[in-house]
């Protein structure tokens, strides 16, 4: 039988992950996945949106709210689906415990292989979720290659526990990437300095042209040679989980057809927005340009 590809603007692939929230405010089971949070910011930059995720079959339903976003989505059945738990021992968001009691199946090139688009962000939530060879493929295909590091530098270690450890296929990931996405901790990590201007830089040096950094406060952008910044404004703050992926989803999805300074701004609103709730966001575009007017100068 032959399978009609699925065309867009913008694709997201990585893992859903079902995942168990606790805070002082009690315990919420959200679903997850880097893949949904960029895929549902990057439908507010007017553009089609596709997402391809590896999922177990009994949580199929998990992509509905993507489905009624205009999405087109893409299933691969795993045995089963990623289980996170993430803990916020602290008021401090920045501060969680991550730990994971399954992992879904590693994507293979050829689940890319029905989508084509003009830019893929690669959302892996673990090493190993995505290998090299699906992001050679993509490659191949002359699309434009945005990705998280947490994919590639977060391990799971023999007690459950999500911690960092060194990235042996860094410089050949890096080589094929042109929008890295990192926080600050992984950053410093990964270049040895908590500068965030300076590990920026040596990040963009290895490789990728545009370097989307977040960070507690905000998120800093290195494109073109030139740095950009913009702070979030959540009222109240209540969704940390998924802020990077939203970031970046929203980032790089303006970025298409704007300037890097625009995009950040945009990426920086979507961002904060999202962080008033749990889960997606799912605001309409027009608060987006709302608190941009009332928050960051201009539209």
């Amino acid at each position: 039988m032959t399978i009609t590809p699925i065309r867009c603007d913008f694709a997201t692939l990585g893992a859903y992950t079902k995942d168990t929230i606790v805070s002082k405010a009690g315990t919420r089971h959200v679903d997850g996945g880097g893949y949904s949070y960029a895929a549902h910011a990057a439908r507010l930059a007017c553009v089609d949106v596709a997402a391809v995720t590896r999922l177990a079959a009994e949580d199929r339903r998990s992509t509905h709210l993507l489905v009624e976003a205009g999405v087109q989505v893409v299933i691969h059945e795993s045995r089963a689906s990623t289980l996170m738990r993430l803990e916020y021992p602290t008021d401090d968001v920045d501060q969680r415990v991550l730990t994971v009691a399954a992992l879904a199946d590693p994507f293979q090139p050829a689940d890319i292989a029905d989508v084509e688009a003009g830019a893929w962000l690669v959302s892996a939530s673990v090493r190993g979720e995505v290998p090299l060879e699906v992001i050679q493929a993509i490659k191949a295909t002359g699309a434009l290659i945005g990705a998280d590091v947490q994919g590639y530098v977060r391990v799971v270690g023999d007690d459950g526990r999500l911690h960092y450890e060194p990235w042996p296929e860094q410089a050949a990931v890096l080589a094929l990437v042109d929008v890295l996405k990192t926080d600050a901790v992984e950053a410093e990590f990964l270049t040895g300095t908590a500068d965030i201007h300076r590990a920026a830089a040596i990040l963009a040096s290895q490789g990728p042209r545009e370097i989307v950094l977040t960070h507690r406060d905000g998120m800093l952008v290195l494109a073109e040679g030139r740095e950009y910044e913009a702070t979030f404004h959540p009222e109240p703050l209540r969704g940390r989980s998924g802020r990077g992926d939203t970031c970046i989803g929203s980032y790089l999805s303006r970025r298409l057809a704007h300037s890097p300074a625009e995009a950040t701004i945009w990426a920086a609103a979507v961002t904060s927005l999202k962080m008033e709730a749990e889960g997606p966001i799912r605001r309409p575009v027009a608060d987006v340009h709302a608190l941009i007017e009332r928050k960051y100068g201009a539209d």
